[in-house]
């Protein structure tokens, strides 16, 4: 195989996501809910860090000492006890002169200031602290004093345990005011909000998962019956022209790519989506240092994706048009599995096996590798923004820009930002290989499909066909520049024997497949009592023919049902005359359970036995016309005794057609037409032609030749 005969790009990407979106328009209402419901939860995840950001705070000020009004109640004392406020209070006409002088003496001892405020009069500490209200907490004189004794020796380096230790010892109102306080309430408020929010983003995630695996498994299955319906629409030149393996594959691992795409990819591509623009918006609505800070960490992401994505997309490609290789070669192989060993061509087909699984594994390996390198980049680079956040967001702290919550609620946004961009990655790399199969099977559906029907209107019943076929000039190739019927006349009475004979290459199975409009006559005519074969429906045509070919094919079944294969009321006993006829009952006999037995394609049932089958199969079929294609070529010269008989039988009063190589097998034929080139070269019964001593007694005598 040759590496540049595999695309190395999607034929048309965009072209072919269009056509996809196009066919999915029946499940577009259950598409469109699902994406709004995917969307809804990526919203609800974007707004919870907010809402993180409130909780930690509450949670924050209920575990620390309230410094606010700690500044508020040292700035308020203070302020009270300060040169310009002594000023005011010494004009007080309610201060005798020894209060003044003692107040004088108390004030000006600035290092013994609270120690002496103990020593003053009730009546004049009411004067200069008088009691003043805090959070609607009232702070009395007294407690004014006992808090200045207690904070008095504080500083920044105050340990923790010890400004707790102090504060325990504090006036009850001081304590109320300044010890740290939990608002329980608040805090149930802002849990109960949080757990709605994830509840509800779950179980909208959860539902559209459920219509979106729903879509997926009937749209799968919707592309499988397509297919199976267009596999009987489409003409036989197409299966010559190409693989069963690569067919198969179409259907399967195609089909299941475009199916897993469906399930997972787009909905998590909208949501992705989704969260990485809310996520931005909501990052610059709360603090917009931040916001660049970790847009700026995450942009790596942003061009690690646009040069993968730009490397990838033919190795995806690649991937499953060697897959489709890999699975004709296996199919091909296994197949002929017989013709392999006795040629001992195992040691071929494994170096083809290993040389298509080699460019599989290649493949693979190269897509998965660059796809794989998507999730380890942006964790790291989801990880850098966390560090950048959370040192942008310290020192934004210490300057009271910004709190702590707010760090929080980024470390949730840069998680938020950077999951996006690889699940985005992911789903774009899940598109591009769905691309390059829905090419793969769309382009199977789109195969020009043999000609439509509709406008035949004529009718043949074959239980009042008289059995009279006429060729007229016929012209046929299976390509314009090979012409293999080149001018073939002959008509076949009612009832008759018609043998066609000739070398290999001559045209005679060609002539049956364009009797039973297989393909379509290039020129001239075939008529079936006088109507031409171009006025019937192929199913008309099929159901006026009985055909037994030479390649045989048995399915998973009883010996019964092989025989009555696709015909309704046939009885037991009817099956058993034509086993009889034929020479089956022996081997039936021999098996567990008679007609009842089960046989599949891959039992050990002997060649002969096979053929016998098929013919009985062909017996069954109550037709007026029989082609018999090399139909004894697998049994043995007794059977085939046996068999002739059986035909004799089975062709009275039928028009029948016989391909043979075996001579011998056609000899009381009513007419043999001997083929050449396309063109009968001679025709006649058995003895007419030996007496002729020409091209037919050369064939016929040559089998007798050593």
């Amino acid at each position: 195989m040759h590496r540049n005969n595999v695309p190395q790009k999607s034929k048309n990407f965009i072209g072919s996501i269009k056509r996809l979106f196009q066919e999915l328009k029946s499940f577009k209402i259950i598409i469109v809910i699902a994406l709004l419901l995917a969307i809804t939860g990526s919203i609800l995840s974007i707004i919870s860090p907010n809402r993180v950001s409130k909780l930690t705070d509450t949670i924050s000020e209920g575990l620390v000492v309230n410094t606010t009004n700690m500044t508020t109640l040292n700035k308020t004392i203070m302020d009270k006890l300060s040169s310009n406020n002594l000023k005011s209070i010494l004009e007080n006409p309610d201060l005798s002169e020894n209060d003044k002088n003692d107040l004088v003496k108390v004030m000006s001892d600035k290092q013994n200031l609270v120690a002496s405020l103990d020593k003053l009069p009730t009546n004049t500490l009411q004067i200069i602290l008088p009691d003043f209200y805090l959070d609607k907490q009232k702070i009395s004189s007294k407690d004014q004093v006992a808090y200045l004794k207690l904070v008095k020796d504080l500083d920044e380096n105050t340990k923790p345990e010890v400004i707790y230790e102090k504060i325990d010892k504090m006036p009850k109102s001081i304590q109320k005011v300044i010890k740290p306080y939990m608002d329980i309430n608040k805090i149930k408020k802002l849990v109960l909000i949080l757990v709605i929010i994830y509840l509800v983003s779950a179980l909208f995630n959860f539902i559209e998962s459920i219509l979106m695996t729903d879509v997926s498994n009937n749209f799968a299955k919707d592309l499988r019956t397509r297919i199976s319906v267009k596999i009987n629409k489409l003409p036989l030149k197409y299966f010559d022209k190409n693989q069963t393996g690569d067919i198969l594959s179409r259907v399967t691992n195609d089909v299941d790519t475009i199916a897993q795409t469906m399930n997972q990819s787009l909905a998590m591509l909208v949501s992705s989506i989704t969260l990485f623009l809310g996520t931005i918006i909501m990052m610059f609505y709360t603090n917009w240092i931040m916001a660049i800070t970790a847009i700026v960490s995450s942009l790596l992401g942003f061009v690690f994706m646009f040069i993968i994505l730009g490397k990838s997309q033919k190795y995806f490609v690649a991937r499953q048009v060697e897959l489709g290789k890999l699975n004709s070669h296996i199919e091909e192989v296994y197949s002929g599995l017989l013709v392999v060993k006795a040629y001992n061509g195992k040691k071929e087909s494994d170096l083809k096996f290993d040389e298509y699984n080699k460019n599989v594994y290649d493949a693979n390996r190269k897509s998965q590798f660059l796809s794989g390198l998507m999730m380890p980049v942006m964790q790291f680079i989801g990880n850098f923004g966390y560090v950048a956040v959370c040192i942008v967001g310290a020192l934004l702290t210490m300057n009271n820009v910004i709190t702590f919550g707010v760090i929080v609620a980024f470390i949730t946004y840069v998680r938020l930002f950077t999951s996006p961009l690889s699940q985005m990655a992911q789903a774009v790399n899940a598109l591009q290989s769905t691309a390059a199969a829905s090419e793969r099977v769309f382009e199977f559906l789109d195969v020009e499909e043999m000609d439509n029907q509709k406008s035949i209107t004529k009718f043949l019943d074959k239980d009042k066909v008289k059995g009279e076929i006429e060729f007229e000039h016929v012209k046929f190739g299976y390509d314009d520049d090979n012409i293999i019927i080149k001018d073939f006349n002959a008509i076949a009475k009612p009832g008759e024997k018609i043998a066609i004979v000739g070398p290999t290459g001559a045209g005679k199975t060609t002539m049956v497949n364009l009797l039973m409009k297989f393909y379509d006559i290039k020129d001239g005519d075939i008529k079936i009592d006088g109507v031409s074969t171009k006025e019937l429906t192929r199913e008309n045509i099929h159901s006026l023919f009985t055909m037994v070919l030479q390649d045989t094919w048995l399915f998973n079944g009883t010996i019964k049902e092989n025989i009555i294969y696709n015909r309704e009321n046939v009885s037991d006993e009817r099956v058993k005359e034509v086993c009889d006829i034929v020479g089956l009952t022996h081997f039936i006999k021999t098996t567990s359970k008679g007609l009842d037995t089960v046989i599949t394609e891959n039992d050990n049932v002997a060649a002969g036995q096979r053929q016998l089958l098929t013919i009985a199969r062909g017996m069954i079929e109550d037709s007026p016309f029989l082609i018999l294609d090399e139909a004894t070529s697998n049994v043995d010269t007794r059977t085939e005794e046996l068999v002739a008989k059986a035909m004799d039988k089975l062709t009275e009063g039928r028009t029948s057609f016989i391909i043979a190589h075996r001579l011998s097998t056609i000899k009381n034929a009513d007419l043999i037409l001997v083929l050449k080139d396309g063109n009968i070269i001679e025709q006649g019964s058995h003895d007419d032609l030996m007496k002729q001593n020409g091209f037919y007694a050369e064939l016929y005598n040559s089998q007798f030749q050593l």
